[in-house]
């Protein structure tokens, strides 16, 4: 479980932050912004200021102010096509694990493709809980393309794929589907030249290496791009006053520009590696390409170059190195991790009717210019007055836990993945990196949780790693936990400055600590879960480590989680260390229990069928009440053995009191009712109970796909924090929204009640 420190909680009720994004319902997302991987920025034709954004931890972002603010919104998995409706501005369409549709400007979505009437069931079977819809019949086809018909909504044109890639058209909105034409090759993207007869559309489809074209009702396809080129993207657009589709295309072999619909190639760039490339969809002479590896006296810059006569000359308007430009990014990455922490741009999206419009998103950051590339603000982050910053709505950020001041209840920090700790002050609501001091630079990526001395203030201690993302399998599935990084750092002020506290304790991936708080302050005993080495103690508050495995497994024990109850007895939780279903074999996660401060271990017996223990925790009013949080093993169809169990006899046997999520992340009591309880996980679902665990509602508004904990709002009993894996933290109400309008508007498909 969640260890939440005890407090005298207060009678002070604070809301959202006043500087969070906008949503649709009492929820808030908080944090600095930004600092995951985001993808596809694409901007209406209606209007520049509505902007769409994709990334890769299951969000997709919506602005109708440029770039100001976003708000988040969950379609069961990774959007991977960004698509606006040309003639109807309201009609947006997003693919994920189907093909969805918006008819209010991106507030609520329905299912197109499949077809909603054929889906009997959503399996999630591995390890990430990855989505796929069930249907009668044959299994649905992927969607690798899609445009809509520039003059009729009800017109779409789609490459589907079962096994082999089809062009497809539907003249009434998606409902069905006719066969045009073959495409052995696969496609990128599909244009529709909007000049041609609607009746008879000419029609260009981007391959590999080629543009197919339908003229006239006849096919052809053009030249292979030079030098065995296969594009890995693609931007094209007409000219403004007539001819053919102007196409941009990028290669390993560089920048590839054809000015007649792909029948002649030629090559263009700056004498640099390009990634990313796009223009306008109306101003094709106008494009920006992202770039690296361009060379200098002797130094590599990065960034983005512009032409505005189709490739023939090239304006470096962002162009970094390692120091940091004045004219890119005003947002707090590159000042606290450099320029290269972002890198250049893995995609670009540019305003159809406004080639001075342009967004670049990277690692960690989406960046706007609205001045033809010659500046790059940040639309990720706000910068507050106190210097401090607050998310705008797009936050891609992994975190552990909120962790509050005793002595002020007011600083509170979040323990995040990448971008490490941060701490935000009593009177401010903006956010600054809490580890710019002391901690060894191969500890920063992450924090994975944070303790406060109960009696000392400003003391606390946060257990760091290089290694992201525990015990996730893609972490240690090549990489053994021995070659990770990390361990424990003490602060003395409030987490400003940091000392390493490494006596006796080896590098390690150290994933949980906690303080027993019966110790006395001169001489505190302390615990940390070492992923791969096991639990260690410290009798002085840090100074000095043993190791304490007897009893644990002599091969890499995954120590993952630890909890104390009421009389000391200690719980520790292994984390599984298989991903391929298997149960009944060593790699089965196990939870033990120590009853002399772990000088030894015993191993419980878990649940009948569960192997994937994942957190634990204890009433304070019962030590024999157990609740278990278990991730669910991998099988053809559906995830098994998790949910929550429910142990009255200190584990001797169990009962499974929640089976409809099979990847619960943990359980987290509320310190100031042992009867409520939270869970959360991979599901799209936060769970509440007020019967100690007996029975369990979703918690409505909080859908973002892969949750990890749910923490009590120590300031008002009526709020919660729900950190995740990539969503940041959200904030809002126990008990939900009622009036909460989903994301996913159709019943098939929509999150369990």
């Amino acid at each position: 479980m969640s260890r939440l420190f005890l407090i005298a909680c207060c009678a002070l009720a604070i809301g959202a932050p006043t500087n969070a994004a906008p949503r649709l319902d009492r929820w808030s997302v908080i944090g600095p912004g930004g600092g995951g991987a985001q993808f596809t920025p694409t901007v209406s034709p209606h209007d520049p200021n509505v902007v769409l954004v994709a990334c890769d931890m299951t969000g997709t972002y919506i602005s109708k102010d440029g770039g100001v603010s976003w708000r988040m919104f969950n379609l069961r998995g990774r959007s991977s096509l960004l698509v606006f409706d040309p003639v109807d501005p309201n009609v947006i369409y997003v693919k994920t694990i189907g093909l969805w549709r918006s008819v209010d400007r991106g507030d609520t979505w329905k299912l197109v493709l499949p077809d909603p009437s054929t889906v009997i069931a959503i399996d999630m079977p591995d390890d990430h809980a990855s989505e796929r819809f069930v249907t009668i019949g044959a299994a649905p086809e992927s969607l690798a393309a899609l445009a809509v018909d520039p003059a009729d909504s009800k017109i779409l044109y789609a490459v589907m794929s079962a096994g082999r890639a089809t062009l497809k058209t539907s003249t009434d909105w998606g409902s069905t589907w006719t066969a045009l034409k073959d495409l052995p090759a696969g496609a990128r993207a599909i244009y529709v030249d909007p000049r041609s007869p609607p009746e008879d559309r000419t029609i260009y489809v981007v391959t590999a290496d080629s543009v197919l074209v339908r003229e006239a009702g006849v096919w052809r396809n053009g030249p292979a791009a030079p030098e065995g080129s296969s594009f890995i993207d693609v931007s094209a657009g007409f000219p403004a006053e007539s001819g053919r589709l102007v196409i941009y295309g990028v290669a390993a072999t560089g920048l590839w520009i054809s000015p007649d619909g792909g029948e002649s190639w030629s090559k263009a760039g700056p004498a640099a590696r390009i990634s990313a490339v796009a223009t306008t969809l109306h101003h094709t002479q106008v494009a920006y390409a992202s770039y690296d590896g361009l060379r200098e006296n002797g130094e590599a810059f990065f960034g983005v170059a512009r032409t505005p006569d189709m490739g023939r000359t090239w304006e470096l308007g962002w162009k970094e190195s390692t120091r940091k430009s004045p004219n890119v990014d005003d947002g707090w990455i590159s000042e606290r991790f450099g320029p290269g922490w972002g890198d250049n741009p893995f995609n670009l999206g540019v305003s159809p009717d406004h080639p001075d419009i342009c967004y670049g998103s990277d690692s960690g950051r989406t960046l706007r210019s609205a001045d033809a590339g010659k500046t790059w603000t940040a639309t990720y982050t706000r910068k507050l007055a106190d210097a401090s910053y607050t998310s705008t709505g797009l936050d891609v950020t992994t975190d552990y836990g909120v962790h509050f001041d005793p002595f002020d209840l007011r600083r509170r920090f979040i323990s995040y993945t990448d971008i490490g700790l941060f701490r935000g002050e009593a009177a401010s609501d903006g956010w600054v990196s809490a580890t710019t001091s002391g901690v060894p630079r191969a500890w920063v990526n992450t924090t994975y949780w944070v303790e406060f001395d109960p009696e000392v203030k400003g003391r606390m201690w946060a257990v760091m790693s290089g290694t992201h993302d525990l015990p996730r399998p893609k972490m240690w599935r090549n990489n053994s936990p021995s070659n990770y990084l990390g361990g424990v750092a003490r602060s003395d002020d409030g987490g400003m400055t940091w000392k390493a506290m490494t006596n006796g304790l080896p590098p390690t991936a150290a994933t949980h600590i906690l303080l027993d708080p019966r110790s006395t302050a001169d001489a505190r005993v302390l615990y940390v879960a070492g992923f791969g080495r096991g639990v260690f103690k410290s009798t002085d508050g840090g100074e000095n480590w043993s190791l304490k495995n007897s009893g644990l497994p002599a091969k890499e024990p995954f120590a993952w989680r630890l909890t104390l109850d009421r009389d000391g007895v200690l719980y520790l939780v292994i984390a599984r260390r298989s991903d391929d279903g298997s149960i009944g074999n060593e790699n089965d996660g196990a939870l033990y229990r120590s009853t002399d401060g772990a000088e030894s271990w015993q191993k419980l017996t878990l649940p009948e069928g569960v192997n994937g223990p994942n957190g634990l925790a204890i009433d304070p009013e019962d030590p024999q009440r157990l609740y278990l949080a278990s991730w669910g093993r991998r099988t053809p169809r559906q995830a098994l053995g998790g949910g929550i169990f429910l142990s009255t006899d200190g584990g001797a046997s169990w009962r499974h009191v929640h089976s409809a999520d099979q990847h619960v992340y943990d359980v987290t009591i509320d310190p100031r009712s042992p009867s409520t309880l939270y869970a959360c996980g991979f599901e799209s679902s936060a769970w509440r109970s007020t019967d100690r665990g007996q029975t369990w509602q979703r918690i409505r508004g909080y859908n973002f796909k892969w949750g990890h904990r749910v923490i009590p709002d120590p300031l008002n009993p009526d709020l919660i924090y729900v950190t995740t894996f990539g969503g940041s933290v959200w904030h809002g109400p126990a008990a939900g929204d009622p009036t909460a309008p989903e994301d996913i508007a159709t019943p098939q498909a929509a999150y369990p009640k």
